[in-house]
């Protein structure tokens, strides 16, 4: 971790940098940082952080601290961490607040236990399913962070990571390494049926399961389809511990999705998939 007077100690892979024209333009373009700073506010709103002292939060995707200056005008102290040196740069000459740090969240938050009591991160945690290196394995890193996430949080903590996913099977795979490291919670959409202004939070529950927050812009009879709720699939994959998990259809058929997904030659579903065998004489 880095003070903001001094350049932060790299540690993490170029291949994401931005350059500095591009790290200037969400410092120069009123749109962008109006957008911003709501989706950071948003963030913070769905943390449900206590109104009688000041918190210690994690930024994840950082950038240029923009997220970080929403954070300090409402009293909280916070660490940002960022894969780009262009965009710590434009963090440091704004002189923002907060600390910063040089690093790859797939490679997970190297921090200890119990750290902080809230992590934001506003559209960083999609990059995390793209294979950038060959060595790169989308849900080893994904679990990575979301595991390291998990202990650096102090029990009872959330997390409001805002993305946009480029389809539903992005979704699935964020919110499936997200069960694994423990978290429950769920997605929260605000406005589902806008166009522009539909957002994605993931809102994650270390330690204890939550009330889901309420997505903005929906109808009473739309909230629960508007919210992508994974605790009691939690509870389903704890209680299979310990018996033969690998011989049902679920495990079978989720094993040939991830097949097809890397391009392999997979046999086609039928209705004997998964089906136990009857022994043989």
């Amino acid at each position: 971790m880095a003070a903001c007077g001094k350049r932060p100690e790299h540690r993490g892979p170029p291949e994401l940098f931005y350059d500095e024209a591009e790290a200037r333009k969400y410092t120069h373009n009123s749109r962008m940082i109006e957008i911003q700073s709501q989706m950071s506010e948003r963030a913070v709103e769905l943390l449900g952080l206590p109104d009688n002292r000041p918190c210690f939060l994690l930024d994840v995707g950082c950038g240029s601290g923009l997220s970080g200056d929403y954070i300090s005008e409402e009293g909280h102290c916070w660490v940002g961490m960022d894969i780009s040196p262009a965009m710590l740069d434009v963090a440091m000459e704004r002189e923002v607040e907060g600390d910063l740090m040089l690093a790859d969240m797939g490679q997970g938050i190297p921090f200890r236990p119990g750290t902080f009591d809230g992590c934001i991160s506003i559209s960083a945690i999609q990059w995390l399913c793209n294979a950038d290196k060959k060595t790169h394995s989308p849900p080893k890193r994904l679990y990575r962070f979301f595991s390291t996430l998990y202990t650096a949080l102090a029990r009872g903590a959330r997390a409001v990571l805002q993305l946009y996913p480029e389809n539903s099977q992005q979704l699935e795979l964020i919110t499936t390494q997200a069960m694994k490291a423990g978290f429950t919670g769920g997605m929260v959409v605000d406005y589902p049926n806008s166009t522009k202004a539909k957002k994605f939070f993931l809102c994650l529950f270390s330690g204890i399961t939550d009330v889901l927050p309420k997505g903005l812009g929906t109808e009473c009879s739309e909230e629960e389809t508007t919210q992508a709720k994974f605790t009691n699939e939690r509870i389903q994959f704890r209680n299979a511990k310990g018996k033969s998990v690998k011989k049902s259809r679920d495990w079978v058929l989720e094993k040939k999705e991830r097949r097809r997904r890397q391009g392999k030659n997979v046999r086609a579903d039928t209705k004997y998939t998964g089906r136990k065998r009857k022994p043989q004489f």
